[in-house]
């Protein structure tokens, strides 16, 4: 079976399903297609609804029947920790598989990867001082407890842009909490997803408790409406979001959504020119702009605006573009084809309505590839479509403003709200800010993220919260008991 050189899957052409890797029912497989050469680097299994619903009935026997949802924490927690403990060797081939899947710099993929793996560590902690059973005072009872429930069967849906961290994350709650897990991730990244699966199996997990099923749309839309599903955990498009809020407030399934943003950085007058143009450069061009965090609108006072235009075009000229295995790379490939063409859809609108600086082409040197160069577009309404959708790509759109009241009411005039900065060296000022800004995340002087802290967003950025502590709520419901005298064990 065609792999990823370095990259070692026993069995790419099944599906993980109770416990056992089964050929899917159709025989067919996903291709996965290099956004560096266009070419074919693997196939794996391809998940049809026959499949989705064996899946789910495998993981809703696990958890109706099987040991693990009333299996104690601190064993859950071990069982985590020895799935991290296969991983962690295997770094290698995590970053392997997603620098051939879409192009992420090699040189970006070890640290990425890593830290990936250390927030599994932290979230086991975060599961090992959880409080599952707590007693509280009550007039109706001589013992009231409060007990955290496993919510049940989880659909974990991952995108393509970050597979490993964000699979990891979501299977690493729903197991902790004693959920079963239905993986789907995207079709354009779906190796990662297999080696949690190893691990899950290597760790010695009950059967049905970790289930894998890669594909393609339809069969995903079957699996979140299965009503043996109780909780989906999707990150992804607004768009895809809303559907499957939608299909999930039907039947009262639970579901966190962690969607789209079109974040702002506001410029304020103390922020040197040359570095403000520096960091907004290397961060619109990390991961090639493919990070719904992404600071994709830069607000600035109109004096400065043009002087920091001229600036952010001579970084971005400056940009050394490549092939992901290239370690002088700043800027790799988008991940596929119809993003591409995505991408130059808003230029080409962008064109018709603000400035474009520079960018906005193919480079000259690549002829293969899914490249676009950096691109900046200046003079921006915020009206405009390259300032009010999010892109997903390296294209900055500035913004210019009159003063700082308008700065906030610009950064706020959005359908998103996932998150934001404020680039100045008065830290109260950055506070007084922040708190204006309706968003789930806001950092000083660029794009500040630590995934062992809440992560989510305001408005159609999402419902729910990711990340620290606070990410074992959604996973879990609420009991309230009330006892005539405590039971034993407590």
């Amino acid at each position: 079976m065609l792999l990823p050189h370095g990259v070692h899957i026993a069995h790419p052409e099944r599906l993980y399903i109770g416990g056992q890797w089964v050929p899917a029912h159709s025989g067919r497989l996903i291709e996965i297609i290099s956004p560096d050469s266009e070419q074919v680097v693997a196939r794996v299994a391809e998940a049809d609804a026959t499949d989705m619903d064996a899946a789910v009935a495998a993981a809703r026997a696990a958890f109706d029947h099987g040991p693990w949802p009333t299996t104690p924490p601190a064993q859950r927690i071990a069982a985590f920790r020895a799935m991290i403990d296969h991983l962690r060797p295997r770094a290698d081939e995590l970053a392997r598989a997603w620098t051939a899947q879409i192009g992420g710099l090699a040189s970006f993929a070890g640290p990425m990867h890593q830290g990936a793996l250390l927030a599994l560590d932290g979230i086991a902690g975060f599961a090992q001082d959880f409080r599952f059973i707590e007693q509280r005072p009550s007039h109706a009872a001589a013992a009231a407890l409060i007990v955290q429930e496993p919510v049940g069967v989880v659909a974990a849906i991952a995108p393509w842009n970050g597979p490993f961290g964000i699979m990891a994350n979501k299977v690493a709650y729903a197991l902790l909490t004693g959920c079963c897990v239905v993986m789907k991730p995207s079709p354009e990244t779906p190796l990662e997803a297999y080696l949690i699966a190893e691990a899950a199996e290597a760790a010695g997990l009950p059967p049905g408790v970790v289930n894998l099923v890669p594909s393609h749309r339809e069969a995903a839309d079957h699996l979140v409406s299965n009503p043996g599903v109780d909780k989906v955990s999707f990150t992804g498009s607004t768009v895809a979001g809303k559907r499957i809020g939608q299909v999930c407030a039907g039947r009262v399934a639970r579901c966190t959504l962690e969607l789209g943003g079109k974040s702002a950085a506001i410029v304020r007058d103390d922020f040197a020119i040359d570095h403000a143009a520096k960091l907004l450069t290397g961060t619109i061009t990390m991961m090639s702009g493919q990070v719904c965090a992404m600071l994709s609108r830069v607000i600035v006072p109109r004096a400065r605006h043009d002087e920091l235009a001229d600036a952010i075009a001579r970084e971005m000229r400056g940009v050394v573009i490549g092939h992901s295995d290239d370690p002088a790379a700043q800027l790799g490939p988008v991940a596929m084809q119809r993003q591409l063409e995505r991408i130059e859809g808003y230029i080409a609108q962008g064109k018709a309505s603000a400035d474009l600086v520079t960018g906005g082409s193919r480079p000259s040197h690549l002829n293969r590839g899914y490249f676009i160069e950096p691109t900046l577009f200046a003079n921006v309404n915020n009206a405009d479509a390259i300032a009010q959708e999010e892109i997903f790509g390296p294209v900055l759109a500035l913004i210019p403003v009159e003063d700082e009241e308008e700065a906030v009411a610009v950064a706020n005039a959005s359908a998103y709200g996932l998150n934001g900065s404020v680039l100045t060296h008065d830290a109260q000022a950055a506070w007084t800010i922040g708190r204006r800004i309706r968003t789930g995340g806001f950092g000083q002087n660029g794009l500040r993220m630590d995934f062992g802290l809440p992560f989510g967003g305001f408005k159609q950025s999402g419902v729910g919260r990711e990340g620290g502590p606070e990410g074992l709520m959604p996973y879990v419901e609420t009991k309230t008991m009330l006892l005539d005298a405590l039971p034993d064990g407590l």
